[in-house]
């Protein structure tokens, strides 16, 4: 039962997730998103990681997706289709793909995983919390600092986008 569940939850995933990349409208596209990370999260609680299928909805769901459709909002093209490419940018994007692919490969086969002597830490909300906020050694406050800071330059970028479009329509 768990596995064919598993199995509808990833192919629903990489439904949804080509959905995304291959919708020709920006709106369709952040909901077919906000849907894949929601199936995301559901994997998360088959392997019984409840606060990480919480931070997943919480993080990536209700806030990053919701920015994004902000931000489609913002520009005023949420009906649009978004105009095609040519042929010879979709080859380079396979090309690079198909590359990039090869390199993640490469490396994942000649990496040798050995496990930890290390006992595990409990994943209480504590310790995670702790490991979070901690500014000693793997801490997180720095990382997640910066990521607020991407966040909110493209929070503007996309105010600035909204206010030069409405500019040049006058």
């Amino acid at each position: 039962m768990e596995t064919a569940l598993f199995y509808i939850l990833a192919g629903l995933i990489v439904t949804f997730a080509a959905m995304t990349v291959f919708s020709r409208q920006i709106f369709r596209s952040a909901i077919y998103l906000l849907t894949t990370l929601t199936f995301i999260a559901g994997i998360y609680m088959m392997m019984e990681m409840a606060f990480m299928a919480a931070l997943q909805i919480i993080i990536y769901v209700g806030g990053i997706v919701v920015l994004i459709i902000f931000s489609v909002f913002l520009t005023h093209k949420s009906g649009e289709n978004i105009p095609g490419q040519p042929l010879g940018r979709h080859i380079r994007s396979g090309v690079l793909a198909a590359l990039g692919l090869v390199l993640v490969l490469g490396v994942l086969i000649d990496y040798s995983f050995t496990p930890s002597m290390q006992a595990p830490i409990e994943a209480t909300v504590q310790n995670v919390g702790r490991q979070m906020l901690s500014y000693t050694d793997y801490g997180y406050v720095f990382p997640f600092e910066i990521v607020s800071l991407f966040l909110l330059s493209a929070l503007v970028g996309s105010i600035v986008i909204a206010m030069r479009s409405k500019e040049e329509k006058k």
